[in-house]
Protein backbone atom coordinates (compact mmCIF):
# COMPACT_ATOMS: atom_id res chain seq x y z
CA UNK A 1 0.00 0.00 0.00
CA UNK A 2 1.40 3.70 -1.03
CA UNK A 3 0.20 5.20 1.54
CA UNK A 4 -0.04 9.15 2.08
CA UNK A 5 -2.02 10.13 -1.75
CA UNK A 6 -4.90 11.91 -1.89
CA UNK A 7 -7.36 12.20 -4.98
CA UNK A 8 -6.76 16.01 -5.86
CA UNK A 9 -7.82 15.82 -10.06
CA UNK A 10 -8.67 13.35 -13.12
CA UNK A 11 -7.03 15.75 -16.06
CA UNK A 12 -8.50 15.43 -19.53
CA UNK A 13 -6.37 16.42 -22.64
CA UNK A 14 -8.45 18.44 -25.08
CA UNK A 15 -7.65 20.37 -28.23
CA UNK A 16 -10.15 22.88 -27.72
CA UNK A 17 -10.64 23.78 -23.93
CA UNK A 18 -13.39 26.43 -24.88
CA UNK A 19 -15.58 23.51 -26.52
CA UNK A 20 -14.85 20.90 -24.48
CA UNK A 21 -15.64 23.21 -21.23
CA UNK A 22 -19.28 24.16 -23.02
CA UNK A 23 -20.44 20.93 -22.20
CA UNK A 24 -19.58 21.08 -18.33
CA UNK A 25 -21.08 24.25 -18.18
CA UNK A 26 -24.22 23.03 -20.28
CA UNK A 27 -24.65 19.77 -17.32
CA UNK A 28 -24.23 22.49 -14.77
CA UNK A 29 -20.97 22.30 -13.57
CA UNK A 30 -18.62 25.80 -12.95
CA UNK A 31 -15.70 26.77 -14.78
CA UNK A 32 -12.54 28.68 -13.57
CA UNK A 33 -10.84 30.87 -15.63
CA UNK A 34 -8.44 29.43 -18.68
CA UNK A 35 -4.82 29.95 -17.51
CA UNK A 36 -2.10 29.41 -19.87
CA UNK A 37 1.46 27.83 -18.05
CA UNK A 38 4.29 27.98 -20.09
CA UNK A 39 6.22 26.26 -17.51
CA UNK A 40 3.71 22.95 -18.95
CA UNK A 41 2.93 24.68 -22.40
CA UNK A 42 -0.63 23.84 -22.06
CA UNK A 43 -3.64 26.03 -20.97
CA UNK A 44 -5.95 24.73 -18.07
CA UNK A 45 -8.80 25.20 -16.63
CA UNK A 46 -11.12 23.06 -13.98
CA UNK A 47 -14.07 22.12 -13.57
CA UNK A 48 -16.01 21.08 -10.58
CA UNK A 49 -19.88 21.14 -9.36
CA UNK A 50 -22.29 18.42 -7.76
CA UNK A 51 -21.13 14.99 -6.75
CA UNK A 52 -18.21 15.15 -9.69
CA UNK A 53 -14.54 14.57 -8.86
CA UNK A 54 -12.37 17.49 -9.47
CA UNK A 55 -11.43 17.79 -13.26
CA UNK A 56 -8.61 19.50 -14.99
CA UNK A 57 -8.80 20.34 -19.00
CA UNK A 58 -5.76 20.55 -20.53
CA UNK A 59 -5.24 21.87 -23.90
CA UNK A 60 -1.99 22.54 -25.68
CA UNK A 61 -0.53 25.59 -25.96
CA UNK A 62 2.15 24.81 -29.20
CA UNK A 63 2.52 21.70 -31.07
CA UNK A 64 5.31 20.85 -29.12
CA UNK A 65 3.02 20.39 -25.90
CA UNK A 66 3.09 17.28 -24.19
CA UNK A 67 -0.66 16.57 -24.59
CA UNK A 68 -0.18 17.17 -28.38
CA UNK A 69 0.65 13.42 -29.06
CA UNK A 70 -2.19 12.37 -26.64
CA UNK A 71 -5.26 14.21 -28.46
CA UNK A 72 -3.44 13.22 -32.08
CA UNK A 73 -3.37 9.65 -31.06
CA UNK A 74 -6.58 9.61 -28.61
CA UNK A 75 -8.65 12.16 -29.19
CA UNK A 76 -10.27 13.72 -26.11
CA UNK A 77 -9.39 11.44 -23.10
CA UNK A 78 -8.55 11.26 -19.64
CA UNK A 79 -5.01 10.82 -19.23
CA UNK A 80 -3.65 11.43 -15.62
CA UNK A 81 -4.66 11.22 -11.86
CA UNK A 82 -2.98 13.79 -9.63
CA UNK A 83 -2.90 13.44 -6.14
CA UNK A 84 -1.79 16.00 -3.36
CA UNK A 85 0.59 14.78 -1.28
CA UNK A 86 2.84 16.34 2.04
CA UNK A 87 6.12 16.26 0.86
CA UNK A 88 6.75 16.22 -3.44
CA UNK A 89 10.03 14.45 -2.97
CA UNK A 90 9.40 12.00 -0.58
CA UNK A 91 6.69 11.10 -2.38
CA UNK A 92 8.84 10.29 -5.94
CA UNK A 93 11.27 8.66 -3.99
CA UNK A 94 8.35 6.25 -2.59
CA UNK A 95 6.99 5.76 -5.82
CA UNK A 96 10.34 4.88 -7.96
CA UNK A 97 10.12 1.68 -5.46
CA UNK A 98 7.19 0.96 -6.37
CA UNK A 99 8.44 1.22 -10.67
CA UNK A 100 6.96 4.63 -11.52
CA UNK A 101 9.39 6.82 -13.54
CA UNK A 102 9.97 10.12 -12.86
CA UNK A 103 9.19 12.31 -16.12
CA UNK A 104 10.14 15.74 -14.90
CA UNK A 105 11.78 17.19 -11.93
CA UNK A 106 9.31 19.15 -9.80
CA UNK A 107 8.36 22.31 -10.88
CA UNK A 108 5.89 25.27 -10.30
CA UNK A 109 2.22 24.52 -11.14
CA UNK A 110 0.82 28.49 -12.21
CA UNK A 111 -3.14 27.39 -12.62
CA UNK A 112 -2.36 25.62 -8.71
CA UNK A 113 -0.94 28.53 -6.96
CA UNK A 114 2.65 27.67 -8.09
CA UNK A 115 2.65 24.56 -5.80
CA UNK A 116 4.96 22.08 -6.98
CA UNK A 117 3.98 19.28 -9.18
CA UNK A 118 6.00 16.30 -10.37
CA UNK A 119 4.55 13.71 -13.47
CA UNK A 120 4.98 10.05 -13.08
CA UNK A 121 4.54 6.83 -15.30
CA UNK A 122 4.19 2.98 -14.67
CA UNK A 123 3.57 0.82 -17.18
CA UNK A 124 1.21 -1.04 -15.03
CA UNK A 125 -0.53 1.60 -13.66
CA UNK A 126 -0.21 4.57 -16.11
CA UNK A 127 0.37 8.47 -15.55
CA UNK A 128 0.00 10.38 -12.16
CA UNK A 129 0.61 13.69 -11.05
CA UNK A 130 1.68 14.52 -7.71
CA UNK A 131 0.80 18.28 -6.09
CA UNK A 132 2.59 19.47 -3.06
CA UNK A 133 0.07 20.14 -0.75
CA UNK A 134 -0.42 23.92 1.08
Amino acid sequence: MIKGLIFHHIGIATGNIELTSAFYLNTGHSISPIIDDSIQNVKICFISGGLSPLIELVSPLTVTSPVSKIISNQGVVPYHICYEVKDINKSILLLKQHKFIPLNRPVPAIALENRMICFLYSKDYGLIELLQSK
